[in-house]
């Protein structure tokens, strides 16, 4: 998938550095279990986030490919 300006400056400014994730989803031999928590520290060029998962793992979620979810404030 194509990513476009709009779409990049999107992502960045909904997962910010310091963003914390859940793992929903990685296509991946290597990925950590589904439920990982970790903490986004950039999303590059290709709309990949990059996470530091807890477990410590170093894998990207790959935009179109992973899914992770935004944890809240308050109960996650």
């Amino acid at each position: 998938m194509l990513m476009n300006k709009k779409l990049l400056a999107h992502l960045r400014e909904t997962y910010p550095a310091g963003t914390r994730v859940e793992l929903v989803r990685m296509d991946d031999v290597q990925a950590p279990p589904i439920g990982t928590k970790g903490t986004v520290y950039g999303v590059d060029d290709t709309g990949s986030m990059l996470v530091n998962w807890d477990n410590g793992s170093g894998l990207n979620v790959v935009y179109g490919v992973d899914s992770c979810r935004k944890l809240g404030d308050c109960h996650d």
